[in-house]
Formats: structure tokens, C-alpha cells, sequence
């Protein structure tokens, strides 16, 4: 067995994988991602509050992306298939999680007492 073939995992073919170089461009677009909604939302956002969410929903699943990529090193170029099982599962569990946590404010906004008076005049007199 000649050394070549001793350790097949050893293909340092991709340099930018796990360098400081490529940490630091997750880092930095990681920042970027939640600066750009958390901006949106402290500024008010658009009129149109549904725009507003899916355009922080967008940036949401764009930094999940960043995070897949460049700190889990999941890309095409791994002939591995638990790439493709990863990828499916987290897509699996985002969903629900997204899915999940719309329907109880969703519920909780429309179910939490509408009908109570909030002024406390006469309270403790």
C-alpha cells in the first residue's frame, strides 16, 4: 500500500476548508444576516407587516445556509451521503420549528383575553 493511498481522507484539495479565512467570512456574513432584520424591526419595518416578516424569514434561512456552509462544511463537492441526510433533516426540523412557533403566536395573539379592559381606573379603590 503506497502512502498516497494510506489515508484517503487526507485530500487537502479544498485549502478554504476550515482555514481562519473562511471562518472569518461566515463570521462576517453570519453578523451581516442579523444586523441587516434586526435594522428592519428596530426601524419600524415596511407597512406591510407580512413583507416584513418573510423578509426576516428570508434572512433567517439565508443564515442557516452561511452556517451549513462555512462553520459545518457541508457543500456539493462530499461524496458522502450523510451530506444530503443532514441537509434533509435540518430542512425537517427548521420547517417545524418555523411552523411551530408561527401557530402558538399566532394563537396566543388571537386567544389571550381580547376582551379585557386594560385601564386600571377603580383598581384598588
Amino acid at each position: 500500500m503506497s502512502a498516497e493511498h494510506a489515508h484517503p481522507h487526507d485530500d487537502h484539495s479544498d485549502q478554504d476548508h476550515g482555514s481562519h479565512a473562511s471562518y472569518l467570512k461566515g463570521f462576517v456574513l453570519s453578523v451581516i444576516l442579523t444586523a441587516i432584520p434586526f435594522g428592519l424591526v428596530m426601524a419600524g419595518g415596511f407597512e406591510n407587516r407580512t413583507l416584513t416578516a418573510l423578509l426576516v424569514m428570508g434572512f433567517a434561512i439565508a443564515q442557516i445556509l452561511v452556517h451549513m456552509v462555512f462553520f459545518l462544511h457541508m457543500n456539493g463537492r462530499q461524496e458522502q451521503g450523510w451530506t444530503l441526510l443532514s441537509t434533509i433533516f435540518t430542512v425537517i426540523v427548521v420547517v417545524i420549528m418555523l411552523a411551530g412557533s408561527l401557530w402558538v403566536m399566532y394563537h396566543l395573539n388571537t386567544n389571550m383575553m381580547p376582551q379585557m379592559n386594560h385601564d386600571l381606573q377603580g383598581f384598588g379603590s
